[in-house]
């Protein structure tokens, strides 16, 4: 939960807040390490100049693998294996080098000949994170809460982070983040409809009479089952009027989102025939599951035309009606 008193930055539920990380230090250590540089040393890029500290501290990606490093790091180590993954026909195997590794697994994997400016130069620019806001200000007033997964994993016995969530996780009360908000105009709260936390509280604060309908999935009730108190007061207090939980890894069988909206087919085609507004948040690949769940839903009910059920979607979402939220 981020306060925001006198920070001038106003948001609505939908829209999301920016973060611009700053990697952890003991990442930073470990690259100088692995490239026997000086993090003192001065290196200029365009017309800006700091130590080579400072740039791999606040302005390189050191958590996210890039194909410019990749092919930097094969050039300069010689190494055989990173060069034969550079070509078309292992595009399989580097997507997966990509996305199970940091530039960090390289430089200590493979002696290379860097120097500090050639170092920089390989790296890509550092990003901002961007973290839907799970609150509403009607509510909480001047306030941001996030709901962020600690991206911490070990390879081969080293810790590694993700530097957004690493930096959020291990803020002190009273600590300052650089931060923005990133407006969401495609994802918006309709009359009376709130799918989600910060909808939610808005209705709850504008005192809407729509309903409300979550499919929440997470792969554990125990440890996964965000916001649940939350969510079973809503109920309680009539802010949501139903709510369908998969959790995937809780039983032999595995149950996913896709799942309960096939199960409810008939009351989701109900529901969207009335008028109702459809929101999917979360992970890309979850979004194309449900998406297809969406499709045989709809199909099921209209004599099991595909075609035209995806022009039904496509119009939903040309109407604002069908909006997504994945990373």
């Amino acid at each position: 939960e981020l306060a925001l008193d006198g920070a001038g930055l106003a948001s609505e539920p939908g829209d999301a807040l920016g973060l611009w990380p700053r990697n952890p230090e003991p990442l930073v250590d470990a690259v100088l390490q692995a490239t026997a540089l000086d993090g003192e040393t001065a290196v200029r890029i365009g017309e800006e100049e700091r130590s080579l500290r400072a740039w791999l501290l606040d302005k390189r990606e050191l958590t996210r693998l890039a194909r410019p490093f990749v092919a930097a790091q094969a050039e300069r180590s010689g190494n055989a294996d990173l060069q034969r993954l550079l070509a078309p026909e292992h595009a399989g195997e580097f997507q997966q080098l990509l996305a199970s590794l940091q530039p960090i697994d390289l430089l200590q994997r493979q002696r290379a000949d860097w120097d500090a400016e050639s170092l920089v130069a390989a790296l890509r620019p550092l990003q901002p994170r961007l973290y839907s806001i799970a609150s509403s200000r009607k509510l909480v007033g001047d306030e941001a809460h996030l709901t962020v997964a600690h991206v911490e994993y070990d390879i081969e016995g080293q810790a590694r982070w993700g530097a957004a969530s690493h930096q959020l996780a291990t803020r002190a009360e009273g600590d300052t983040l650089p931060v923005y908000i990133e407006a969401n105009e495609r994802f918006r709260l309709p009359a009376g409809v709130a799918p989600f936390r910060g909808f939610v509280q808005e209705r709850a604060a504008l005192g809407g009479t729509g309903r409300n309908w979550l499919f929440f999935g997470a792969p554990h009730q125990r440890s996964d089952f965000l916001y649940q108190l939350e969510w079973q007061r809503a109920l309680k207090d009539g802010h949501l009027q139903r709510i369908d939980l998969a959790f995937s890894r809780d039983t032999a069988r595995k149950v996913y989102v896709q799942q309960r909206i096939a199960e409810q087919a008939r009351a989701l085609h109900e529901w969207l025939k009335g008028g109702a507004h459809l929101y999917v948040c979360g992970a890309t690949a979850m979004g194309k599951d449900v998406h297809a769940a969406l499709l045989d839903a709809v199909a099921s009910h209209n004599g099991g035309d595909r075609d035209a059920a995806t022009d039904y979607l496509d119009t939903l979402a040309r109407d604002g009606r069908y909006a997504r939220d994945l990373y």
